[in-house]
């Protein structure tokens, strides 16, 4: 008998509003989580303290702990203390460093997690992937996808503008792993997820085109629910291939060769923009760059303090970075020399 259907790992409940993190212990009811709030909290050292003063009284039966950093010897020590006692889930509450933490120490302990973002950097939020830094490096650690993602716009808002825009750039570079995607499909054969690409696009086209920005509760949705997206569609393909390609080389190029030159989204997006160019999808590039320069977040390196030279040897180290890759930058294969010509006429596409 034929395969007519196929079963998808997906969140018991996805919450994007205002007030979520004030209702968390009736989401966790309602979604068969948590009935008594018998749940280990992980919140970050931001916003951490006010968040466990809310939630408290809603979870009374809850240990609450704090993540001090995305280190990989940080989640592990998380792990250790969450065998002290049975619990029914792991709660992370704050950005991609703590949701990241949690997710990997869950993961270790054989528990689900819920994920509470109150900020909107990267896709982090509901993506099947922890990021964590081991001996001074970041590498990218499988987790089981979070069982509840949980977007309070409150905390969004009150959050840091900067790293809430930057989760724009790692949702429209999406446009451009896709592509990315499709060659390797073309010129090696590699097999394309259709579900997991859709998912993807959808959220990145979503965001691209909406005419608001981070003040509007409309536009925030959206790109919450692109992250969102973008994260299923690594799940359902167990790659982060629908959003990772040429871009997500760059941006770990610079992480690892000039670290603290920008955040997770903002390079993503330059890194998207760049290998835009590099193929030639002039209307795309347009669009993209549009979309950057009216949520200001960097279109060139200079945005981020990067001069041409250091950029140009990025992208040279950047196949480097994921070895079984197949991009646009391993298919054109240009020179130093010939990186630093395209640099130029893409400064000049860009700035025009």
């Amino acid at each position: 008998m034929p395969l007519l259907a196929r079963s998808v790992m997906a969140p018991l409940a996805i919450e994007v509003r205002r007030g979520a993190v004030a209702d968390l212990g009736a989401i966790l009811s309602d979604g068969r989580i948590s009935a008594g709030g018998d749940v280990a909290v992980v919140v970050g050292p931001g916003q951490g303290e006010k968040i466990a003063e809310l939630i408290r009284p809603t979870l009374g039966s809850a240990d609450f702990f704090t993540a001090n950093g995305a280190t990989l010897d940080g989640a592990n020590e998380l792990g250790a203390k969450l065998a002290a006692r049975s619990y029914d889930a792991v709660v992370g509450i704050g950005g991609g460093k703590t949701v990241d933490v949690a997710k990997y120490a869950a993961m270790r302990r054989g528990l689900p997690m819920v994920s509470v973002a109150t900020a909107l950097a990267n896709d982090g939020i509901a993506s099947p992937v922890a990021s964590l830094i081991s001996d001074g490096i970041k590498g990218s650690y499988g987790v089981h996808i979070p069982i509840a993602v949980i977007v309070d716009l409150d905390f969004v808002e009150s959050g840091s503008n900067r790293h809430n825009r930057a989760g724009i750039g790692d949702v429209i570079n999406n446009i451009s792993a896709l592509a990315d995607w499709e060659l390797a499909r073309e010129v090696r054969g590699e097999p394309v997820d259709g579900l997991a690409a859709s998912l993807a696009r959808a959220g990145a086209e979503a965001v691209l085109h909406h005419p608001g920005d981070m003040t509007d509760d409309g536009f925030v949705t959206v790109l919450a629910e692109g992250l969102i997206s973008s994260g299923l569609a690594m799940a359902v393909c167990g790659t982060s291939r629908p959003a990772s390609g040429g871009c997500h080389e760059i941006m770990h190029a610079i992480d690892a060769l000039f670290p603290g030159t920008g955040s997770h989204g903002e390079l993503a997006g330059l890194g998207a923009l760049f290998c835009t160019f590099l193929r030639g999808d002039e209307q795309r590039l347009a669009q993209m760059s549009a979309c950057l320069s009216r949520h200001c977040l960097p279109r060139t390196p200079a945005d981020l303090g990067l001069t041409d030279d250091q950029f140009v040897q990025a992208v040279e180290f950047a196949p480097r970075t994921r070895p079984d890759r197949y991009t646009i930058i391993e298919h054109l294969d240009l020179s130093p020399d010939e990186v630093r010509a395209k640099l130029a006429e893409y400064t000049r596409a860009v700035a025009g």
